[in-house]
């Protein structure tokens, strides 16, 4: 048996009165995933346990089958584990990103407008990175370049009561109402006021700007936590697996599970990735005797925080071509029996531009076991929530994994 999670990510969402009452995963062309709901089972899920943030880190946990309340110790070490960065148990990890701020004047009036700095690419933010480090790396603090505008700034000893906001979360407000918070936490705020004198006028940025892109002007940190510890994803469900998406989030809850985190060249987590190369990883690790594929989308999600509806409609449509048509048809045509279970970690409504700790649609095809084909089983937010309810994403894995 083979077994295949696919997490189109944030693709939940809610009906849109520009598209006629529709969400965007009813508007999409989708009929490949189409075509697995009407053999399969659709339902609802939570994925985010009540009073916990829904964060990816805590989703995909729950989807992955670990329940977040036990095994969550914040974003960021999980990030830090997919960039080869070894945590010592005192150690802090932080989520630095290279974000856009925008307007005039003192650094608390400046407005956040864009948590990803125009998906700056890894090489200029590398750049940027060493930049920041020159300026505050000492013995106990460094940072250290992940993916894009993603990265990590980890603190020997450091402490973790701090009070830090994602800033896709508050995308339109002023940095100062959004600013870290809890005592002793001022250093943060005075490396985040230091970083846009150093960044703002950095020549990378200086050329972006002449090109007409968002620069990445100030650092922002958010996330933290320590070192995690996961049990072993074999010994948790006797399979042999790996995880694929260009999130180095993702990349390390499979690090930590002791899966292999696959590199696929040119996957960046938006409408431009290589998604075609996703599929192709994805055909030859179960070709080479992987039992299970976790393979992750950001696209969606990332135009949600944009509030890009054309692009979160396009991101689905993307992978339903690129992804799971020839993933599936690979499945099909191998011989071997094997399960798909489809389903976002949260939803990221476009009204709100951030994640909501609402349940989401979930597939799950068994090859073993078709129901009788019902072309009105779709997947999206309504057919789910009239469908088998689970009350987590990890009782939900159990379910999937068990034969």
């Amino acid at each position: 048996m083979k077994y295949l999670i696919i997490v189109p990510d944030g693709a939940a969402d809610e009906p849109i009165e520009a598209l006629g009452g529709k969400t965007p995963l009813e508007a999409a062309n989708i009929p490949n995933i189409d075509k697995l709901g009407s053999r399969g089972v659709v339902g609802n899920v939570s994925t985010v346990p009540e009073g916990m943030s829904p964060g990816s880190d805590v989703a995909n946990l729950s989807v992955m089958g670990y329940d977040p309340a036990r095994y969550h110790t914040g974003r960021s070490p999980l990030e830090a584990a997919s960039i080869g960065i070894d945590l010592a148990d005192t150690d802090v990890a932080m989520r630095c990103n290279l974000i856009t701020l925008s307007g005039e004047g003192a650094y608390e009036d400046l407005i956040i407008q864009d948590h990803s700095s125009g998906d700056i690419t890894t090489e200029e933010a590398d750049i940027l990175v060493q930049a920041l480090n020159e300026k505050f790396a000492t013995d106990k603090i460094h940072l250290y370049t992940g993916t894009s505008y993603r990265h990590a700034l980890i603190i020997k000893e450091g402490e973790t009561h701090y009070d830090l906001t994602p800033p896709h979360d508050v995308l339109g407000q002023r940095a100062g109402d959004n600013l870290p918070k809890g005592e002793g936490a001022e250093f943060l705020e005075k490396m985040m006021r230091e970083s846009y004198e150093i960044l703002s006028q950095h020549p990378v940025n200086k050329d972006r700007i002449a090109r007409g892109l968002n620069p990445a002007n100030s650092m922002w940190v958010w996330g933290l936590g320590k070192k995690p510890s996961l049990s072993s994803f074999s010994e948790k469900y006797g399979l042999s697996g790996a995880a694929i998406s260009a999130v180095d989030l993702i990349k390390g809850i499979g690090i930590c599970a002791g899966l292999d985190a696959i590199e696929v060249p040119g996957a960046t987590g938006t409408l431009t990735s290589n998604f075609a190369g996703k599929a192709e990883a994805a055909i030859k690790a179960f070709s080479e005797g992987k039992d299970f594929i976790y393979l992750h989308m950001e696209a969606p999600d990332e135009c949600s925080h944009q509030g890009e509806l054309e692009g979160k409609i396009q991101s689905m449509e993307l992978i339903d071509e690129k992804i799971v048509g020839p993933v599936i048809s690979w499945l099909e045509n191998s011989g071997e029996d094997y399960k798909v279970l489809v389903l976002p970690d949260h939803p990221t409504p476009l009204r709100i531009r951030t994640h909501s700790g609402a349940p989401v649609p979930f597939l799950l095809y068994d090859s073993t076991a078709l129901q009788e084909e019902d072309s009105a089983r779709t997947f999206c937010e309504k057919v789910g929530a009239a469908g088998p309810v689970f009350g987590s994403g990890w009782e939900l894995a159990d379910h999937f994994f068990k034969n």
